[in-house]
């Protein structure tokens, strides 16, 4: 047998820190989400006051949004997964309502709602959703290391 020619490049996501916990799906769980999710992002060494957090808290505050609007089943909390990696931070967002998969929606002339996505999309470094055995889980990814703006500004 053969060695293969080149190398094989292995992607191994460095696992460093995790947080986990679930909220009551209503407008108070949301803001909670997204206030305790800067809390541990301090906790690790990203202060509020940074680019990343500031981000991070966007990201978490849409998902957690969409959760509570659009993926709420009565009596069902949704939960709330930041896992920090080498490369980049990773938001996960479940709620019990597989039926109702998020997409981004067009624009709409002077529409009140339906640019969460359009935020999410624009902020994350990628996102997606994946099915779980009872719901859905909607994920974000922002890199942790972001390039200067072109011109130094």
């Amino acid at each position: 047998m053969t060695a293969p020619s080149g190398r094989a490049r292995t992607l191994v996501r460095v696992f460093t820190q995790l947080f986990t916990q679930r909220f009551t799906s209503t407008c108070r769980g949301a803001r909670l989400a997204r206030q305790l999710a800067l809390v541990e992002l301090h906790a690790w060494g990203f202060p509020e006051s940074t680019a990343f957090s500031a981000d991070a808290g966007l990201l978490v505050a849409e998902l957690a949004a969409n959760a509570v609007h659009h993926g709420r089943v009565p009596g069902r909390d949704f939960e709330l997964k930041l896992t920090l990696l080498e490369e980049l931070l990773r938001i996960e967002v479940s709620d019990a309502r597989r039926d109702r998969r998020p997409a981004v929606q067009p624009h709409a002339y002077q529409a009140e709602s339906g640019y969460g996505l359009r935020i999410v999309d624009a902020v994350a470094a990628d996102w997606g959703v994946t099915d779980r055995i009872v719901g859905k889980t909607v994920w974000a990814e922002l890199a942790r290391r972001r390039c200067p703006p072109a011109g130094g500004v």
